[in-house]
């Protein structure tokens, strides 16, 4: 039992550390991006990426963290240690949906003019779908190992997808209409949605250290529990 706990730790540890990877060649890329289009919308969300690229790495400690066996000072192990880095993500995402906003009001005032926006728009949407689907592979296997960091990171990974989707779109409606301050609404309005995201998962993290009772799990317990149950348990 020990060994099997062991070597599915280990495994939500290499995964993690791909993601870490990936996000940090993905960031490489949009800077890319930005660097080509001088989009304020894609320096937004490559700025953001950085957010991706720490939560990675944060999330990379907490499993080797909690991994380690229970000692003296933890008698129950270290596994909280999974809260508190995904509540910390969490408080990033915000932080990374106000700088977006920030810049994409700075962008409305002041004006923008894009350029080479064909090249941008492959480079960025290449990266959102890479994003998405490392954040669906990682949601997947969290669920399966029970993994607070997983399912938040892949939660984070989906989202920053989302982002830079509108970044894709008004990438495109710029180069057809040539109305600049598209760029900077759409990613006004994305800003806004990870924001929303990021509290989703401060909130679920403050809700795991405080022990909160969660009634659909309650809920499924009960039903197995009915399900098998049998005459001569009490």
């Amino acid at each position: 039992m020990e060994v099997a706990t062991i070597n599915k730790n280990k495994q939500k540890f290499t995964f993690q550390r791909n993601v870490a990877i990936i996000g940090v060649i993905l960031f490489i890329g949009k800077l890319i991006a930005w660097h080509l289009t001088n989009s304020d919308a894609v320096f937004s969300d490559a700025m953001e990426s950085i957010v991706n690229i720490i939560s990675a790495f944060m999330g990379l400690y907490s499993l080797y963290l909690a991994a380690q066996p229970k000692d003296e000072n933890h008698p129950y192990g270290h596994g909280k240690v999974e809260f508190v880095t995904s509540g910390v993500e969490g408080s990033l995402i915000i932080f990374a949906g106000i700088m977006i906003i920030v810049e994409a009001v700075d962008s409305l005032l002041h004006g923008n003019t894009l350029k080479k926006l064909d090249y941008g728009i492959l480079i960025v949407l290449a990266t959102a779908i890479i994003n998405y689907l490392m954040g669906y592979f990682s949601i997947k296997k969290g669920e399966r190992e029970n993994s607070v960091v997983l399912i938040s990171s892949g939660k984070h990974l989906q989202s920053d997808t989302w982002t830079t989707l509108g970044v894709v779109i008004s990438l495109v409606l710029v180069y057809f209409t040539k109305i600049y301050w598209i760029d900077a609404a759409v990613a006004l309005v994305f800003g806004s949605y990870i924001i929303i995201v990021g509290y989703k998962i401060v909130r679920k993290s403050l809700s795991g250290i405080m022990d909160e009772a969660d009634p659909n799990l309650l809920k499924a317990v009960v039903e197995v529990l009915a399900k098998n149950r049998k005459k001569e348990w009490i």
